[in-house]
């Protein structure tokens, strides 16, 4: 979100059409990265990839690099001793929830996760409210998964900024640490440097915020090659304007890939004006062996998960040799203890500077 005393940096959404997608890619980060980071650059809340740049997202994967012993194994260490961690999930997700509480609990943490089903947010209590009693429980961090864009923002800005907020998905708008653990996957399975890599994303880029943060992680880390393929129905307009190459075709957007990362369909779409058959779909976009083999021998088979095989992935393509999707997993508890420990140390950094 820009800021309004900022002249220089407000640009409104019509008038980002006016730049090359580079200099569209530049004004996001500057406006963006304010409410996260300290005036040192150091990190006090992870409310998106977007506004943080090439050292500080690298710094994010290196951190999560030391927890992996060298066998590769994931180890604990408790750098979140003594701080409570409240997981607010105002959505389901319990593969994201799962993940973080399994890092919290890694690094030593008192973790609590509440039951928003039953919570004062049901019984009308403003969001502004329930966080304001939440912070009244001495919590060190939020970690905030939301059905609306920009939630984990207006909380780190508006309600409680002295708390570390950590985006665990709002909307439609993005999910930094699945972009993040996606990111480390790259990192650690690519035989070639991101500079280097062609990355194709395929499916529904319209309704996916791990889509969103995906291309903006790898654009940062100077992936010059980004590609995606969806029906028309699900991309989103003007989608060329971020610096990605729109492809029609299946085949020739695979071809000589590095990374293929699949998205998920959701249910509901299917047999909807915007989908009309999973069948349909699988024919013209399902990632299947022939269409791997397109790709380049070494290339990565990622998937954000759940699967719907035999619809966006084929079942032997998914437990492959080169699928690298169980590693996202362990992958995203060694990025979710970093994004938990540096936001912590940041926001530390933050109390002490401003006492």
């Amino acid at each position: 979100m820009p800021n309004t005393h900022d002249t220089k940096n407000n640009v409104s959404p019509s008038e980002y059409a006016k730049f090359d997608p580079s200099t569209i890619h530049q004004r996001l980060n500057t406006s963006l990265s304010r409410p996260q980071l300290n005036s040192d650059g150091s990190i006090r809340h992870f409310l998106g990839v977007e506004g943080l740049n090439k050292a500080q997202l690298q710094a994010i994967i290196a951190k999560a690099e030391t927890f992996f012993d060298e066998n590769g194994q994931l180890i604990n260490r408790p750098e979140l001793e003594g701080c409570t961690v409240m997981n607010l999930f105002f959505e389901p997700s319990t593969r994201t929830r799962t993940t973080f509480e399994v890092a919290e609990k890694r690094l030593g943490a008192n973790v609590l996760n509440l039951d928003i089903a039953s919570s004062s947010a049901k019984k009308g209590e403003s969001l502004r409210d329930t966080l304001w009693n939440l912070q009244a429980m001495t919590a060190d961090i939020f970690v905030v998964r939301h059905s609306a864009s920009g939630a984990a923002h207006f909380m780190a800005t508006e309600v409680t900024p002295d708390i570390a907020i950590i985006n665990g998905g709002d909307g439609w708008h993005a999910h930094p640490t699945q972009g993040m653990l996606d990111m480390l996957t790259i990192h650690r399975e690519a035989p070639r440097p991101f500079e280097e890599l062609s990355v194709a994303i395929i499916g529904d880029v319209k309704h996916s915020r791990v889509a969103r943060s995906d291309i903006s992680a790898l654009q940062t880390l100077g992936v010059k090659d980004i590609r995606v393929i969806a029906p028309r129905t699900l991309l989103p307009k003007g989608i060329e304007r971020f610096g990605v190459q729109v492809y029609e075709d299946m085949n020739s957007c695979v071809r000589d890939c590095d990374v293929i990362m699949g998205l998920r369909i959701q249910n509901e779409r299917i047999g909807s004006p915007l989908l009309a058959s999973s069948s349909e779909y699988y024919k013209q976009y399902g990632i299947t062996p022939e269409r791997v083999a397109l790709a380049k021998p070494d290339a990565l088979i990622m998937h954000p998960g759940p699967m719907n095989r035999g619809v966006e992935i084929a079942s032997s393509v998914a437990d492959g040799p080169q699928s690298v999707i169980l590693k996202q997993v362990s992958n995203g508890v060694a990025i979710r203890m970093a994004v938990l420990a540096l936001t912590m140390e940041g926001q530390r950094a933050h109390q002490a500077n401003r006492g």
